[in-house]
């Protein structure tokens, strides 16, 4: 084969976990000798430039959140005709309304082989029998699944009977400058830092860390990394009990924030594969996080994990890290070690290109 194309299709390019690894693979695919393009459903984002710059084309489709139907509809139009130009060997989509655009625009151009991208549990979708509908209908004319955790598998088999032979779990990969501590940090301030990176939405529980904090025993400074809706929320609140607070919005590089950090916590009702979990063990901090989805196979062993919807058990677990230090140096240690071990860049890449292959091979792609 001349070249092997694949097209990448996910919602938009702001800063977040899913969108940093799909430029991570896009960039790694490339330099393996694939052909890669981007497609976005919604809109781009801060990180699209990695992607230009790397000489991988985007494209935009301009879909709309909402009820536009006629234009959504012209929007799917597009990402067929997109899909007949480039003629990838392979589409590999992102996130739910990726793949359930995806996989039947790509059913209908041809495309040899759809992957489908899974990054978190179904608790969104509980509840809502239409969404569970079109993820079934998308998920049969879909050729394989990528989970980015065991979690995540289990709850595609458990819940849509997904079978095993279907779904491959690959871990997230992270950069190896993700290890190295930076020659200067950012952070100063005279009490113990607790450092959380999340974006400020519902769910990722944000309101009960706030009231852990008020709990807590130890005093220290709370920094909170992340943009979204829950903002003002989240700063009335801990003014209202007193909490100190530095609310720092999106960061594109968030290494310095975490190798200045003294605790690192998550304290998500819900979590596929936690790139700020990843990093945070990368730069060996001690980590405190809710024992949800893919967090239990991060940091059994490794950090302390207490129940969601829990203040107590997270005050508790900040103050027993903030006060036992050689605990927390062991804890991050650990972490750090089996990072190095399991969440490798090119290992991540790497077993991309295989199952690619594999299917290619599978689906009688000359």
């Amino acid at each position: 084969m001349r070249d092997r194309r694949v097209l990448l299709l996910l919602g938009q390019l702001r800063i977040g976990g899913t969108e940093k690894q799909v430029v991570l693979l896009a960039q790694g695919l490339r330099a393996r000798g694939f052909v890669v393009h981007v497609a976005l459903l919604f809109e781009g984002g801060p990180l699209e430039d990695d992607l230009v710059s790397a000489g991988i084309p985007v494209h935009h489709l301009h879909l709309r959140r909402g009820n536009s139907v006629v234009h959504n509809l012209m929007a799917f139009g597009r990402l067929c005709d997109l899909f007949r130009k480039i003629r990838p060997h392979v589409v590999h989509a992102f996130l739910y309304h990726s793949y359930v655009l995806g996989a039947p625009a790509a059913y209908i151009t041809r495309v040899p082989v759809v992957v489908a991208g899974r990054r978190s549990l179904s608790d969104f979708k509980r509840g809502r029998r239409w969404v569970f509908a079109l993820e079934r209908a998308a998920t049969r004319i879909t050729h394989h699944i990528v989970a980015n955790a065991i979690a995540v598998a289990e709850d595609a088999r458990t819940l849509e009977g997904v079978p095993h032979d279907k779904i491959s779990v690959i871990y997230n990969g992270l950069r190896p400058s993700a290890f190295v501590q930076p020659a200067t940090t950012c952070l100063s301030a005279s009490k113990p830092v607790v450092l959380c990176v999340a974006n400020l939405k519902p769910g990722k529980g944000h309101e009960y860390l706030v009231e852990a904090a008020a709990r807590a025993r130890t005093p220290f400074t709370l920094v909170l990394v992340g943009a979204g809706p829950t903002h003002d929320q989240i700063a009335q609140q801990a003014s209202r009990l007193g909490v100190e607070v530095e609310l720092l919005g999106s960061q594109s590089d968030v290494t310095p924030l975490l190798f200045s950090a003294d605790v690192v916590v998550l304290p998500s009702l819900h979590e596929g594969m936690s790139n700020a979990i990843m990093e945070a063990m990368a730069a060996a901090r001690p980590i405190v996080a809710t024992a949800v989805g893919g967090n239990v196979e991060l940091l059994e062993g490794r950090g302390l994990l207490v129940p969601p919807k829990d203040p107590d058990a997270l005050a508790a677990a900040l103050d027993r890290l903030l006060q036992d230090r050689e605990q927390a140096a062991e804890l991050g240690m650990a972490a750090k070690s089996w990072a190095m071990k399991n969440l490798d860049l090119d290992t991540m890449v790497d077993q991309h290109v295989d199952l690619y292959l594999r299917l290619m091979e599978r689906r009688c792609v000359a």
